[in-house]
């Protein structure tokens, strides 16, 4: 994966190495004197548990609230101190490396329509050593509420990996279709041969490893032909993310031409004037922020939606119940709508009519929606397309038994919010499975403020394995 995970990985597997900043001074005092122990050990090489020990904030990983905190000391406070880190440039630890993606560096960011805001402060979409809004200056460009639009961001972290000199580690357009352990003798010898002058201190002579992982996959060319490929490695890392698979309701007639899953469906039949103000409405199922953000789409175009969702609108689950007013004006504009315009009492906004504790029972070929409310009384609908848009799931069809093995519960999917892969929490290293890791959603890290953490988590890890004697 390519995204912002694989990104920050890369940046620290070619030998950017992060020390403490002599002189400066972080807000918390026992980080303050950890950090003040060993200045001349970079934080690659220090015990990461030891550092992050005691970290509070908005995330369940000590990683990614240490490397969060090192960066933007005290920003949850609206602080904006500088980091305590400095990045020294040091060729000699860099560890090989590939990373792959199926499109531009930035992953998902690219399939994310360009103009939606992003949920988090703009500063926290940034990678190490290159601030987010220092590169939108040079845009000559305010950010909006302290917010980024996806187009920016996503052009944001192709700059990074040029800027950074990343692009040799990189190769887009490749599409994975399997990994999984081979015993190192089954390979080729001049296969064997390659990998030790690859990387000499992993496959050290003497100890080489049993196992390797194969990685099979295809290269998109540009003239749309696939050139397969395989590659061995003895660390592979899963750095996918979570929108690959959109969830479906399972619902009767979901299949049909007029129901989808993405919210670019919409923006395609805006496009094509499929719908508009005097076409049926459209139907929105889910109550989490795409789902939101086809809402603002469709009110901004004067087109009228029919909003279901399974829960109560004072539900503290609910995500708008948890988002600041002042900082997300127009979700909690979506909010009050949820609130002010159920079916049984028609609010100011014409256009909108929302329908809390409902759910789909059917979609029919004539574009009738049968939905059912909590005391089981059904209503029909006609509707010019439906959009379901109740979260998605990672797609790891590409390892034995689509990574199911590997979750936290085994018997089910897994999931970024529900079921994440079981790591070790300072390797982010499979609990399962040796030599695997995973990063970001996979591991139940959702941020990208957050999932920095456990990239360094896996570079030390992987720069600890190398030489297994560290200072």
């Amino acid at each position: 994966g390519n995204g912002p995970s694989g990104i920050c990985l890369s940046y620290l597997l070619s030998g950017y190495t992060p020390y403490f900043k002599r002189h400066s001074l972080h807000p918390h005092p026992i980080l303050q004197r950890k950090l003040e122990e060993a200045p001349e050990v970079s934080v690659l090489d220090q015990d990461l548990e030891y550092l992050s020990e005691g970290l509070e904030g908005r995330s369940h990983s000590p990683v990614a609230l240490l490397f969060d905190t090192l960066q933007r000391p005290d920003t949850d406070f609206g602080g904006t101190a500088e980091s305590v880190l400095t990045w020294w440039h040091e060729p000699d630890r860099a560890i090989p490396h590939l990373v792959l993606g199926r499109n531009a560096p930035g992953g998902a960011w690219h399939s994310i329509e360009g103009s939606m805001v992003t949920l988090s402060k703009g500063e926290w979409m940034g990678l190490p050593d290159l601030p987010f809004k220092e590169w939108l200056k040079q845009k000559r460009r305010g950010l909006r509420n302290n917010r980024a639009t996806a187009e920016d961001i996503a052009q944001y972290y192709q700059h990074y990996v040029m800027k950074k000199g990343l692009q040799k580690n990189f190769r887009c357009g490749t599409v994975v279709t399997s990994v999984r352990k081979v015993s190192a003798e089954s390979i080729s010898s001049h296969t064997q041969q390659d990998l030790q002058e690859d990387s000499d201190s992993l496959w050290n002579s003497n100890e080489k490893s049993t196992e390797v992982f194969q990685v099979d996959g295809f290269f998109k060319t540009m003239e749309g032909d696939k050139e397969p490929f395989s590659i061995y490695a003895e660390n592979v890392v899963l750095a996918t993310g979570t929108y690959d698979n959109p969830t479906w309701l399972g619902v009767k007639g979901e299949n049909l031409s007029y129901v989808h899953h993405q919210l670019s469906a919409l923006e395609e039949a805006v496009k094509n004037n499929s719908v508009g103000l005097m076409s049926d409405p459209v139907l929105i199922v889910g109550a989490g922020l795409t789902a939101a953000d086809a809402i603002l789409f469709a009110h901004h175009c004067n087109i009228p939606v029919i909003h279901v969702f399974r829960r109560r609108v004072t539900d503290p689950g609910l995500i708008f119940n948890q988002l600041p007013k002042m900082m997300y004006p127009e979700y909690h504009k979506v909010h009050q709508m949820m609130k002010e315009q159920t079916a049984a009492c028609a609010g100011p906004y014409e256009c909108y009519i929302s329908l809390p504790e409902h759910h789909v029972l059917s979609f029919g070929k004539d574009k009738k929606c049968i939905l059912q409310d909590k005391n089981g009384c059904q209503k029909a609908y006609k509707i010019s397309m439906a959009l379901v848009l109740t979260g998605s799931n990672p797609n790891l069809s590409f390892l034995p038994n689509n990574g199911i093995d590997l979750a936290i519960d085994s018997d089910q999917p897994v999931n970024s919010k529900r079921n994440p892969i079981d790591v070790d929490p300072f390797t982010y290293e499979c609990t399962q499975e040796k030599g695997l890791y995973a990063l970001g959603p996979l591991a139940g890290d959702n941020f990208v403020r957050f999932v920095q953490g456990g990239a360094l988590a896996v570079a030390s890890s992987l720069v600890k394995k190398a030489n297994k004697n560290p200072p």
